[in-house]
């Protein structure tokens, strides 16, 4: 294992930025009292196996699927976009399972954690550090995002619920223009 606490340090933070959990927040609570509950766990765990699935086969995935990164972040980009459509109008588009898990896995295990922008970062990293590294700071980030997730109820008491309304729709406006961003950075590069 040949890197610095430095590398570490850098590649860990930049992961955090981009996965955002603090900033999710708002939408993980409205979508755990939706579903009538989140799996951790589970959720933890699936967003990080995609993370490390990218980490060693990422770009040949998806061009084996006939994809490349940007086509993947636009896709990722429009469904980031209708979770923040949803937090500021207040309309339900994702409908409510019966089954928490089932919710677990699509809005929060993907996109929400491990993202389109997650993941291209993940290759992205890839290309620049030893892959070590890399590994070793996804699961610094899982660790911190499961304790998030385990605390979700502890959160939103501690907000209540004008809080939550005011953290809710300010966060929205924050991920339509995350989705509007990497919609726009990716578009590009596919019109020809």
């Amino acid at each position: 294992m040949n890197f610095t606490l430095d590398e570490l340090i850098t590649v860990t933070f930049t992961l955090f930025a981009v996965i955002d959990i603090i900033g999710s927040i708002p939408l993980l609570i409205s979508l755990k009292q939706k579903m009538g509950g989140i799996r951790e766990l589970r959720a933890t765990l699936i967003s990080g196996a995609l993370m490390i699935v990218f980490l060693f086969i990422g770009e040949k995935f998806l061009s084996m699927m006939g994809l490349d990164v940007r086509s993947f972040a636009v896709g990722g980009s429009i469904v980031i976009f209708i979770l923040g459509l949803e937090m500021v109008l207040g309309i339900e588009f994702f409908k409510p399972d019966a089954n928490p898990s089932a919710g677990t896995v699509v809005p929060i295990a993907f996109p929400l954690i491990a993202g389109s922008g997650t993941l291209t970062t993940v290759i992205s990293l890839r290309a620049n550090y030893n892959e070590t590294i890399v590994l070793v700071a996804i699961l610094i980030n899982l660790i911190f995002v499961y304790l998030v997730l385990h605390s979700l109820n502890y959160i939103a008491r501690l907000l209540g619920t004008g809080g939550l309304l005011a953290v809710r729709k300010f966060f929205g406006v924050v991920l339509l223009a995350i989705a509007v961003k990497i919609f726009t950075t990716n578009l590009s590069g596919l019109i020809k």
